[in-house]
């Protein structure tokens, strides 16, 4: 299993994109993923966030996705999830993220 990190920007549509995210969301690649979701947020105002690749996510993963979140919203841009693993699904039950997410789901 390939743990290393990435966050890839991949446009969908004028106004949109989905960021693909894989490896370990941590502490070390929190800081990478804030990078590719301000370039995301920063070009397009609907940004979906795939974790389909995610294999683990600790508190500064979920974290960074918050942050976004209310970078987001502030702006009037749209942040969606998709393809939550049980790791994230578990901290979002854990530290409440008051529905700061679009479409949160837990797929797997």
């Amino acid at each position: 299993m390939d743990d290393t990190f990435r966050a890839a920007v991949r446009p969908l549509r004028r106004d949109a994109c989905e960021v693909s995210v894989a490896g370990e969301l941590d502490v070390d690649t929190a800081p990478e993923l804030r990078a590719a979701l301000a370039q995301a947020m920063a070009t397009y105002q609907q940004v979906t966030v795939d974790l389909a690749g995610l294999r683990f996510c600790d508190c500064t993963g979920l974290g960074a996705l918050l942050a976004a979140a209310r970078t987001a919203k502030a702006g009037g841009a749209e942040l969606r999830l998709r393809s939550v693993p049980d790791c994230v699904a578990r901290l979002a039950r854990l530290f409440p993220t008051d529905g700061a997410f679009s479409n949160e789901q837990a797929n797997h």
